[in-house]
């Protein structure tokens, strides 16, 4: 089984962590944004030192008028806070703060993380690995179609599958996940006590048996239409790509297009009839340079190496995600080379199989730039 980082029965002692609540006091506040908190913890050095500063320190911060600053004053109350992890723990979530332990690190990465993230259900180490599937919410036959095949198959790879749990593209891209076995995060706008929209009540539980459901907003957040572009940054950001089916050039999935441009993070389009306006803003996105995918190969070899390695099993270190294809014998072998240089002989007698196996095995796995050979006889992962 993966390694769980973030039980759903953490007990978070209010007395023992005075920073979670004076996190969620600002957390609270209309109007604070995660870059006007940045440049707030950076002025005043914790999130105590931001809720005791006065209205005129306030102002002196880039971004912070009178407007905001007295809503600092006014609506970060510990009592609104003490109710809000009350809601937290009926809900059976967990909150996750910026800056510590548990926190997702490839969102921790991207220009404006969400200061706290809410989470019903768990996440686990190899959720790392995660491509966003997303699209247009009015889409057509095709691309359900599609997003269901895609999902299946990311999900079967090992890959989690992330996307927004809207209508369309989204509700297949989680439900062909769940078919495939697998596991998805669903990023909403709205906070987790209000799933919306309302007809998708069954599959949030679904999800969040099956990974989670994750937001910024509090726990009682109604839909705004503003939340949903902002949430989108979040479904790249958790991504190692983003994959858009069906978006027309109106489509609110060319924002997460947009966001993980802006993350460095891999753009995919699939293709649909040149004649569909519900395709256009996928064809323009693959004229401008997006990678055109057809299946889950063409995904997993077009994404480069890991920032960092991931456990995806006791016995499985993940490097690169296009090892998710390979064959068993071929993860095995793999397994036996690391990043210091290794011996062939060494590999031979480690895969206690015929010596013509593994030396084949590792040209294949050096056509697929997964190893390279080294003068002597020695073998290294790229």
């Amino acid at each position: 089984m993966p390694k769980e980082l973030f039980p759903i029965d953490v007990e978070i002692t209010v007395e023992s962590d005075v920073d979670l609540i004076d996190v969620l006091r600002l957390n609270l506040v209309p109007g604070l944004g995660p870059r006007t908190y940045q440049l707030l913890l950076e002025r005043f050095g914790s999130p105590r030192g931001i809720l005791e500063a006065s209205l005129a320190q306030l102002q002196q911060v880039h971004n912070v008028g009178p407007k905001l600053a007295m809503s600092l004053v006014t609506h970060g109350t510990e009592a609104a806070a003490q109710e809000e992890l009350k809601r937290v723990r009926a809900a059976g979530a967990s909150l996750f703060i910026r800056g510590t332990p548990g926190y997702p690190a490839a969102l921790g990465r991207i220009p404006d993380p969400p200061t706290v993230i809410y989470c019903k259900g768990t996440l686990v180490e190899a959720d790392a690995l995660a491509i966003g599937v997303v699209g247009s919410r009015h889409c057509t036959a095709y691309g359900r179609q599609q997003a269901r095949r895609l999902a299946q198959a990311l999900a079967r790879t090992g890959i989690t599958v992330v996307s927004g749990l809207a209508r369309g593209i989204d509700a297949e891209a989680h439900q062909g996940a769940i078919e495939g076995g697998g596991r998805t995060i669903a990023v909403c706008a709205t906070g987790l006590n209000t799933v919306y929209p309302p007809e998708h009540v069954v599959l949030a539980e679904t999800v969040a048996q099956q990974g989670c459901l994750l937001t910024e907003s509090p726990m009682d957040q109604s839909p705004k239409s503003g939340l949903f572009p902002q949430r989108n940054r979040i479904i790249s950001g958790l991504s190692l790509g983003v994959v858009l089916i069906e978006a027309g050039r109106s489509s609110g999935a060319l924002h997460t297009a947009r966001h993980a441009m802006e993350q460095n993070r891999e753009v995919f389009a699939m293709p649909g009839r040149v004649d569909s306006a519900a395709s256009l803003g996928c064809l323009d996105l693959i004229r401008d340079g997006a990678t055109l995918i057809r299946d889950v190969d063409d995904v997993l070899s077009a994404l480069g190496p890991l920032v960092a390695p991931v456990q995806r099993t006791p016995t499985e270190t993940v490097r690169q995600p296009a090892e998710l294809t390979l064959s068993d014998q071929e993860r095995t072998i793999l397994n036996f080379v690391s990043a210091e240089s290794v011996a062939i002989d060494e590999v031979i007698r480690a895969a206690k199989i015929e010596a013509s196996r593994v030396l084949s095995t590792l040209t294949v796995l050096e056509m697929k730039r997964l190893v390279r050979r080294l003068p002597g006889g020695f073998v290294v992962r790229y």
